[in-house]
């Protein structure tokens, strides 16, 4: 630890830097208020001038130049002189300030930026003169009714001028200093970066804060700086599964799959093979599927992008070709339940049900609807059920009837959470209260044009089946039936009088039961809340075939030297994995209820640091013990970073970065120091490969270096534009020119740098990943983009052998896993078009691609679509084909 006097000199230290910052944060803020001070003045004065414009219609005397001239001044002009000469003094003045000492390069640059919202933010033009008007026209003063052209002229403006500063200085108290400064933020959101006059740095802006990023020394013009498509590509290759909060979404398919979804990609998974195939024509959350044998439907909700909308995509399990999409334009939420033939239930209030292309369309109830099915021997009937209902629904041709359940004597349970059909026609339904109801039709025809009645068979008592609800049920080939208990984790077997047969728990650790399914033999597959899929049978209890996290996952770490990655979540779990079989290679709980934010691995391998937010772990990477547990102030951490191995750097949402000094590969450490400077928390940091500097980032944009020896800020920034960092994963600086136009700063959330140096890799919150070349040093750079994820992704990272990129999501609690095949011979970046055309879209053309080939002009940021970046393959969805003639599905 610190001895007392390198203590005191250390607090000394940050106090001296925080007073400098202080003064810096209110010299800009100062600036600021200037500028928008000066603008509204300016405005008042030429609203004014308007006025008198169309009040007056002589020539002017000599007291009103005078006048006009004093009013002139106290705007901050120069009598008699032009915008246009004014202008280039501003302009002058930009240069200047860039020329100014480094101590106040920020200082000055954000008064220049001032300046130049000034410059482009002039009056509007004055109403040009009349002919016989020979004297140039001037800003003028008020004038009030009571004004005589005599000589008392001048004493009647003196007193309206007064007048009119009153007025505003009134404007100005009433105007608050956050509405000043909004307006000129929203002014600049949107400048374009500005290489200085002497070509040595660049300037950008984020929501008005200028940002200086200095130009290597290399580069000797930066305009034959050119930006190029990396020829890396990445393929969608692993995993996942979502159970937490869906229900009835894991199916066998005829080809021994077992098809599910996670996020916004249908996935295949071949357990024999350990191999998985991915339908990937989905814009964001699937939140319900239905197999027809070789067909599959599935449905989203509304995504974040325009092209978002709600619908349901029915294709091909073999080829993943796309066979038709339904019911675009006519969703409002999502589409929570669906079932063939192409029935589909929306996630709105008033739900609506919807029978193939549209046949009919009518409001269910305004409860929710929890499952739909078409009754397999009466294809023109259909079943609803939900909060206190069952619906049966006939189609007469015309449109959709609807008849309600009659329970009877029996209590109406709150909530019908399933069905399924027994092979006579009768329906059960498993309900919250734990019980089945089993439901016929009644002999009597249903008169023409109604719906058929169904009622409980009064022969069946309701079957005890579940204490506390029954979540899901499978009717199996042998005609037994399989029911899943939602709180009490087990699986029932019935036979086909519904006898209990046998049954089974799913251990604690799986969850609670979600979905169930019928697999090979005597097998049943089993999805789970804690995102499990299992396959068991009664007699050899359960095998994993699919796991995950159930909470948001921020911390990502490649493994220095094998093909492995640990992540670690919200949900207090800390996972490592295998890239290569796709496996768990051991999870654990973080002591304390602790949430893990970010994880780093030492250099050797042996151990792993998480990070939490009350401090860091280190844990044993082969054994998970725990190794050590350390604290740095008391805010949540945000970054962790080796260096070399003999050094940690920890990033903290207290401004602060902390330093420890690091021996026995990683299991012992000593508190080195605190590097201050930033004025807000902590977003990212990399080392220089000598360990003696570092790069950090913070959450109001700041770039800042400092020297390791004496944790010491380094004041002129320019000496470190040389630097070839050992990592890269700070999100502002001169090589990493990745920010889309119109950013407000928290659109990127992670970056990383390939180790062989030749790409980037981010994650946004759009749900996209996206790869660059690196170096990427201009601005609206091209790169390659991929959707996967249905929620912001929150971290990437590249394992050591850069063989695949590891992505997280947020909200929808993915990892996936992303492989890098090599480019087609003869293919590079620079021969490969910015916004081509996708070979697999000239076979599915899609109305976007045709609206653009008309003569829509390529996105502002020259992006690769989804359907440009991805490889026409086995494992890739074609796209989208909205609005194409319904194609005849395989027989």
């Amino acid at each position: 630890d610190d001895s007392m006097s390198a203590t005191s000199v250390s607090d000394v230290n940050d106090r001296l830097s925080a007073l400098e910052l202080r003064v810096q944060q209110q010299e800009d803020e100062l600036t600021v208020m200037k500028a928008a001070l000066a603008d509204v003045l300016r405005r008042l004065a030429a609203s004014e001038d308007s006025g008198a414009n169309r009040k007056q219609h002589g020539a002017k005397g000599a007291a009103m130049r005078e006048a006009s001239s004093l009013s002139c001044i106290a705007n901050g002009g120069t009598p008699g002189r032009k915008r246009d000469s004014a202008s280039v003094t501003r302009k002058e003045t930009v240069s200047s300030a860039a020329k100014g000492s480094e101590k106040k390069k920020e200082a000055s640059g954000q008064r220049s930026h001032m300046e130049e919202i000034q410059e482009h933010e002039e009056a509007p033009p004055l109403k040009e003169p009349s002919p016989n008007h020979s004297s140039p026209i001037l800003s003028h003063p008020p004038q009030g009714p009571s004004v005589k052209r005599s000589s008392g002229m001048e004493r009647s403006q003196s007193s309206n001028w007064d007048s009119a500063e009153k007025n505003r200085n009134k404007l100005v108290k009433a105007a608050s200093t956050s509405k000043l400064l909004a307006k000129v933020v929203k002014n600049a959101d949107h400048k374009d970066p500005v290489v200085s006059q002497e070509g040595n740095s660049i300037k950008m802006f984020m929501r008005g804060r200028p940002i200086t990023m200095f130009i290597p020394s290399d580069v000797e013009n930066y305009d034959d700086v050119r930006a190029e498509l990396p020829p890396e590509r990445l393929k969608l290759e692993w995993y996942g599964y979502r159970g937490r909060d869906c229900r009835a979404n894991v199916y066998l398919l005829p080809t021994g799959e077992i098809v599910y979804f996670i996020a916004s990609v249908a996935v295949l998974f071949s357990y024999e093979e350990r191999t998985q195939r991915h339908y990937l024509g989905h814009t964001d959350c699937i939140l319900a599927i239905h197999p027809d044998k070789i067909r599959i439907a599935t449905g989203q909700i509304a995504g974040v992008d325009k092209d978002g909308r709600p619908h349901v995509r029915v294709w091909d399990s073999v080829s993943l070709s796309t066979l038709q999409v339904i019911g675009l334009g006519t969703f409002e939420r999502g589409v929570g339940s669906l079932a063939f033939s192409k029935a589909v239930i929306d996630d709105c209030n008033d739900h609506m049900l919807t029978k193939k292309s549209k046949i009919a369309e009518i409001k269910t109830t305004t409860d929710v609807v929890l499952a739909v099915e078409f009754h397999p021997t009466d294809p023109n009937t259909i079943v609803t059920c939900g909060k206190f209902h069952i619906f049966f629904w006939a189609w007469n041709g015309n449109s959709l009837l609807r008849k309600q359940g009659l329970f009877g004597s029996h209590d109406r349970p709150k909530f019908i959470q399933c069905l399924t059909f027994r092979s006579n026609g009768d329906i059960v339904t498993g309900d919250s209260s734990g019980q089945l109801l089993v439901w016929t039709r009644n002999s009597a025809e249903a008169p023409t044009g109604k719906a058929p009645q169904f009622q409980m068979r009064t022969d069946l008592r309701p079957i005890e089946a579940h204490e506390k609800g029954v979540f899901c049920m499978c009717d199996m080939r042998s005609g037994s039936l399989l029911t899943g208990g939602g709180k009490d984790r087990r699986i029932v077997l019935w036979d086909q009088q519904l006898q209990l047969d046998r049954d089974i728990e799913v251990p604690d650790q799986y969850g609670n039961i979600r979905a169930l399914a019928e697999g090979k033999g005597d097998e049943f597959l089993v999805g789970t809340s804690r995102n499990f899929v299992l396959r068991g049978t009664f007699n050899d209890g359960f095998q994993v075939e699919v796991q995950g996290h159930t909470d948001e996952l921020w911390g990502l770490a490649a493994h220095p030297s094998r093909e492995q990655f640990l992540t670690c979540a919200q949900d207090q779990m800390v996972c490592l994995w295998n890239s290569l079989d796709h496996s768990l290679q051991w999870s654990r709980t973080l002591e304390l209820q602790e949430h893990g934010h970010c994880a780093e691995f030492h250099p050797s391998g042996v151990v792993v640091v998480i990070g939490t937010h009350s401090g860091w772990f280190v844990l044993d990477a082969e054994s998970k013990d725990l190794v050590g547990i350390h604290s740095d102030g008391n805010e949540q951490l945000s970054v962790l970073r080796f260096s070399v191995g003999s050094m940690l750097a920890v990033g903290s949402h207290d401004n602060f970065i902390y330093l420890y000094s690091v021996w026995e590969q990683g299991r012992r450490y000593s508190r080195y120091g605190k590097c201050s400077g930033h004025s807000s928390y902590i977003t990212h940091l990399d080392w220089s490969p000598d360990n003696k500097f570092i790069m950090s980032n913070s959450g109001d944009y700041e770039i800042l270096y400092d020297i390791q020896n004496g944790c010491q800020l380094i004041r002129n920034r320019s000496e470190c534009k040389d630097i070839d960092w050992a990592t890269y994963t700070c999100v502002l600086g001169y090589h990493v020119f990745v920010w889309p136009e119109g950013s407000d700063g928290t659109d990127i959330n992670a970056l990383v740098r390939s180790h062989n140096r030749k790409v980037i890799a981010l994650a946004d919150d759009f749900c996209k990943v996206h790869l660059f070349a690196y170096p990427c040093s201009r601005f609206k750079a091209p790169s390659h983009k991929y959707s996967a994820h249905s929620s912001h992704v929150t971290n990437v990272s590249f394992l050591h052998s850069d063989s695949h990129l590891i992505s997280t999501g947020g909200k929808d609690t993915s990892v996936m896993q992303w492989s890098t095949p090599p480019s087609p011979p003869g293919e590079s970046a620079a021969t490969q078009p910015l916004a081509g055309p996708d070979p697999a879209a000239a076979e599915n053309p899609d109305p976007s691609n045709r609206v653009a080939a008309e003569g829509t002009p390529p996105p502002s940021d020259s992006t690769l679509s989804l359907k440009d970046s991805l490889e026409t393959s086995d494992d890739t969805a074609t796209p989208s084909d909205e609005g194409l003639p319904p194609l005849t599905p395989p027989s």
